[in-house]
């Protein structure tokens, strides 16, 4: 049974498409079964040029998206940053303005302690 939920591999389907070529220049091949028919090879042949030609067209369209919102993203971030700094210089480091964008209060901050040394027993 066929896993149809996996890509074919590159080299494959560059196999399929010389066999296919190949096989037109065959003049009296004759078949009983439809899904073997010329016609039928011609048809699937170019809903698969035209699916792969759409999957590139909105590729290309999903990575300008993704670029455009990275790009947002950044904008935003930088004027965040900005604005703290707005908000630390006019209100100062220690103001309740400063806390509600996001800053800790420098009064509340924890003062460093120093580390008892142990003496060593000889």
């Amino acid at each position: 049974m066929q896993n149809t939920n996996r890509r074919l591999s590159p080299p494959a389907i560059d196999q399929d498409i010389n066999s296919f070529h190949g096989l037109q220049t065959i003049t009296n091949y004759q078949t009983s079964r439809d899904d073997a028919s010329t016609s039928k090879l011609e048809e699937s042949y170019q809903a698969m040029l035209n699916a792969q030609k759409a999957e590139v067209e909105k590729l290309t369209l999903y990575r300008a998206a993704a670029d455009a919102a990275r790009l947002a993203e950044w904008e935003f971030h930088n004027a965040v940053l900005a604005m703290k700094e707005v908000v630390r210089g006019q209100y100062g480091s220690d103001s309740d303005q400063a806390q509600a964008v996001g800053f800790k209060k420098k009064s509340e901050r924890k003062r460093p302690s120093r580390k008892k040394l142990v003496e060593a027993v000889s």
